[in-house]
């Protein structure tokens, strides 16, 4: 497929759909002479929610994976760009579990509601620093 598209990208849920600890353990290489984008990564927080790191669920959860995903992503040689899943909590009639999820799609930087989550600062910070390096 890559040679009919002009931009390569794919999602990546390591520490949602698998283990936060398999993150520093990934070797990606990039065969393709275009750019390649991570179209998705993330994983979810309900804001107001606090706990261990290892809790699932918890903004220090969603905090520690995005941490480690921009460590892992930061060593990918030829990487163009990133899109976290998502900015924003949203609705979702499949996501039912009843006092975290209610509907809701909560892999938002923001909750529903506007608030800003604790990984929203991680990634803030990433992006100011990946943008102060290509100045």
């Amino acid at each position: 497929m890559n040679e009919y598209v002009d931009v390569v990208s794919f999602n990546q849920y390591i520490g949602w759909y698998r283990d936060v600890n398999d993150a520093p353990k990934m070797e990606w290489e990039i065969p393709y002479d275009k750019p390649v984008i991570i179209s998705e990564f993330g994983g979810g927080a309900k804001y107001g929610l606090h706990g261990d790191k290892n809790q699932r669920w918890t903004e220090e959860f969603q905090e520690n994976l995005y941490r480690e995903n921009c460590a892992m992503l930061d060593k990918i040689d030829g990487l163009a760009g990133t899109t976290p899943w998502i900015l924003k909590d949203f609705r979702s009639p499949r996501r039912v579990l009843n006092g975290i999820q209610d509907y809701y799609n909560r892999k938002g930087l923001f909750s529903d509601e506007g608030q800003k989550k604790k990984a929203f600062y991680v990634l803030k910070e990433w992006y100011e620093k990946a943008s102060s390096n290509h100045e």
